[in-house]
């Protein structure tokens, strides 16, 4: 028994394993690359590997992949990119999911002949795309940082949230179906709403503590078996609870979003998240009913044509009230058109329930996989019908100035710039890479646009060459350096105000021939040591000596440290030569400055007494 067993893990984990990098290389993702390994393995594939009920108790363990996603959502769910997004988010998001879920809804009424609680949980799970297949689809098209893909990634963030109530309230779709209760149990309710409550409140007071707790041990594997108690912990109550258990896993992520521990978490989570994922993938490819789609392949190819039809329509539809022209609007359509893992998710979850059978459970599947595979087929087909279409613009349409200022960057530096030429009425152009950071600033009445300053189409969008300055304030110092590179080489006459992180990025911006460079922290770092000297003691004229001793010293020293910066052993000893030389520097000003008042005291000694 042991070694079928150990036979089996073993198969299983080699189906995973070569299935991702296979997908990935051919370019179908990898989602669709598991359900491919698992039909091939699986009791109806080639290898005959793992029987019916084997397959099924292989789905219900790597269900847990899926808790696992969803504490990971959870920790991502930061309130200030929500707020900033919440236009796209709820608007757009919403309104798909809402008319998606509703014109499936009545198709699968007229064509299957379920009930209204049965078509409109089965519209609303074929509602929901693929977030990790279309990210990846627009990705490798290009197209995640164009004004459709920024709305595509918005729609599928909302999808993500709207999958959580979805999963936790299925049960509640059972109401009216043949064979399921006839109604929720009051006191279960309430029950249920109270662990809610508990869990809330509980875990808002405790949780970060715990973690806090943890941390101080300094022991990783410590913090990573916490990272998943929490989870398994809040998975039991939940269950006890009568709840789905991705709920408490959600709550728990959406907990510990702001947690100053988040990223930590998200490091020692997502290896478990994904290898379980990998395998849900693989078990349900293992559930599908390939024999279906040998009996039945026409019905299965018009329900598979008939969501893909429905979701693009609605995404096109969608697109061009927001907006969009027509290109980009159906691109997005159709990078959204598949149905995702969450479909797999509810499905499972109307199973237990008795929203679905298990004939339809298995239909849904199938569509929801044949809706993958052709997603970048029916990319590619639209490609190659419109091979002389218009570029896709990517970034945002920007103002046409002339004689105003570029600013590249518009985060805490950039905007401080912003707002004195603002308020000094000299028209300028800000951008950011950063569409989170753009829509941000645009709440407060900050005018910045969405583009990637490093690019020079976007330069030459931003009407640069008939600039009267350009302020490079991008945190990235290669997309710096190339930015500066390009506009002293395109347009030398336009000058040059570079923000840079530290020494080294002033070298190379001098390199470039960038004359006007200012470390970011510098002047504050100085500021902050003049008052630190006043509250040691030091008068404000000796504080204020002190600081200019060093500023001259160390921007003498930056300057004749700039033929050696490439030279790590010379750039330490000179920096070990230039301690002793500031030292230096520092005793013969105090030594001055005791002579100063020791000759002010004989001066004033000498002079006559004032008569009485």
């Amino acid at each position: 028994m042991e070694k079928v067993l150990l036979t089996d893990v073993a198969v299983l984990l080699g189906a995973v394993a070569i299935a991702a990098p296979v997908a990935r290389r051919l370019g179908i993702g990898t989602v669709l690359g598991y359900l491919v390994a698992g039909a091939l393995v699986g009791p109806d594939g080639l290898g005959q590997f793992f029987s019916t009920t084997e397959a099924r108790e292989l789905l219900h363990l790597a269900e847990f992949g899926v808790v696992l996603l969803l504490f990971l959502i959870g920790l991502e769910l930061r309130p200030m990119r929500l707020w900033a997004m919440r236009g796209a988010i709820f608007g757009l998001g919403g309104a798909q999911v809402a008319l998606t879920g509703c014109l499936l809804a009545f198709a699968a009424m007229a064509a299957l002949a379920l009930s209204w609680q049965s078509a409109l949980f089965v519209g609303l799970a074929l509602a929901l795309s693929s977030t990790a297949f279309a990210l990846q689809v627009m990705e490798e098209n290009k197209e995640l940082a164009t004004r459709h893909g920024r709305l595509g990634f918005a729609v599928l963030l909302f999808q993500d949230l709207a999958a959580i109530p979805l999963i936790a309230l299925t049960p509640l779709f059972a109401v009216g179906v043949a064979g399921a209760a006839s109604g929720m149990d009051v006191l279960a309710a309430l029950k249920a709403l109270g662990v809610i409550v508990a869990v809330v409140v509980g875990g808002y007071l405790t949780l970060d503590y715990f973690i806090r707790l943890v941390a101080l041990t300094k022991v990783r594997e410590a913090m990573t078996a916490a990272a998943l108690l929490i989870v398994v912990g809040l998975t039991i109550v939940m269950q006890w609870a009568g709840l789905s258990a991705s709920l408490g896993a959600f709550i728990a992520g959406a907990l510990l979003a702001e947690s100053s521990y988040r990223h930590q978490l998200e490091a020692d989570i997502q290896p478990f998240e994904g290898l379980l994922l990998g395998l849900f993938f693989t078990a349900i490819g293992m559930s599908l009913d390939l024999d279906l789609l040998l009996t039945s392949w026409l019905p299965v190819l018009a329900m598979t044509a008939g969501v893909i039809a429905t979701k693009a329509g609605v995404l096109y539809f969608l697109g061009r009230r927001a907006g969009l022209d027509d290109r980009p609007a159906r691109r997005l359509g159709l990078s959204l058109s598949q149905g995702g893992e969450f479909a797999f998710v509810l499905v499972a979850a109307g199973t237990a329930s008795h929203v679905v059978d298990l004939d339809l459970a298995a239909l849904i599947s199938l569509v929801v996989t044949l809706s993958m595979a052709a997603t970048p087929i029916l990319l590619a087909l639209d490609r190659f019908l419109a091979p002389k279409a218009k570029p896709l613009a990517v970034y945002d349409t920007l103002p046409e100035n002339s004689a105003h200022v570029v600013i590249a960057g518009f985060g805490r530096y950039g905007q401080i710039v912003a707002r004195i030429l603002r308020a000094k009425k000299i028209p300028f152009t800000a951008l950011d890479i950063d569409a989170e950071q753009v829509e941000f600033v645009r709440k407060f009445g900050s005018q910045a646009f969405f583009g990637d300053a490093s690019r020079p189409e976007i330069l030459e969008a931003a009407r640069l060459g008939e600039a009267r300055a350009f302020v490079l304030a991008i945190d990235d110092v290669d997309a710096s350096l190339k930015a500066a590179e390009h506009v002293r080489q395109t347009w030398p006459n336009v000058p040059i105000f570079a923000r840079a992180r530290n020494r080294n990025h002033v070298h190379r911006f001098l390199d470039l021939g960038v004359k006007v460079v200012q470390r970011e922290t510098y002047f504050s770092a100085l500021e902050t040591t003049r008052q630190l000297l006043k509250g040691l003691g030091y008068s404000e004229t000796q504080a204020e000596r002190t600081i200019g001793t060093f500023r001259t010293h160390d921007e003498r020293r930056l300057i004749d440290d700039y033929a050696y910066y490439d030279d790590l052993a010379r750039m330490q000893e000179r920096a070990r030569s230039s301690s002793e030389t500031l030292e230096k520097l520092f005793d013969e000003d105090a030594k001055e400055e005791l002579a100063a008042q020791q000759s002010s005291g004989k001066a004033k000694a000498r002079q006559p007494a004032a008569a009485d």
